[in-house]
């Protein structure tokens, strides 16, 4: 007989399981933006946006993760929409900078309700996701302007991110762990 974790709710909780929804969402759509860099020949686009999924899902994954150590049942959520169908280079990255500051949000609520209910870990915890999202909306932001400065040439975008990604590691020895292991 399988058995499942049943802690009683917490508002907290109740937004943890919705984020690991978000953050799968946010995933699926960064694979839809590195599709469509890829298939118009933008490799460096391409393996950003590619990564970018890679971290969003090793975020949900971190949040399954703390909601399993805390005895919290978790469910794995399916995804919402993902936009597949794009004009130009910009709008990309405009949709890309929108869903971080969308998620910033959402921790930003996670955090309060933490606090709220006196749950310290719980608001321990979520500091590094706050941490890790001005990051996340600075480099958009920048890349967002990288591709304003470029003022269509595409190639002044691929050399920034080839230039920018030598010898960039994206090893968080802070970060929290991930269910099943960080890719």
């Amino acid at each position: 007989m399988a058995t499942t974790k049943k802690q009683p709710r917490s508002k907290f909780y109740e937004l943890l399981q919705a984020q690991i929804h978000n953050e799968f969402n946010a995933s699926q759509q960064y694979v839809a933006l590195a599709v469509w860099f890829d298939n118009e020949d933008l490799p460096q686009l391409a393996k950003y946006f590619y990564e970018q999924a890679v971290e969003e899902r090793n975020h949900a994954l971190a949040l399954v993760q703390y909601m399993m150590d805390t005895d919290h049942h978790v469910e794995i959520p399916g995804t919402g929409d993902v936009r597949n169908d794009f004009s130009d280079v910009r709008e990309l990255v405009e949709l890309a900078l929108e869903q971080e500051k969308g998620v910033a949000a959402d921790i930003k609520t996670l955090a309060k309700a933490a606090r709220d209910e006196e749950d310290y870990m719980g608001e321990q915890f979520i500091q590094w996701f706050l941490k890790e999202q001005v990051e996340e909306i600075s480099k958009m932001t920048t890349l967002l302007n990288v591709v304003d400065r470029a003022n269509g040439n595409l190639f002044e975008i691929e050399q920034f991110l080839n230039r920018e990604s030598a010898g960039a590691t994206d090893d968080d020895p802070t970060m929290p762990p991930v269910a099943g292991g960080k890719l």
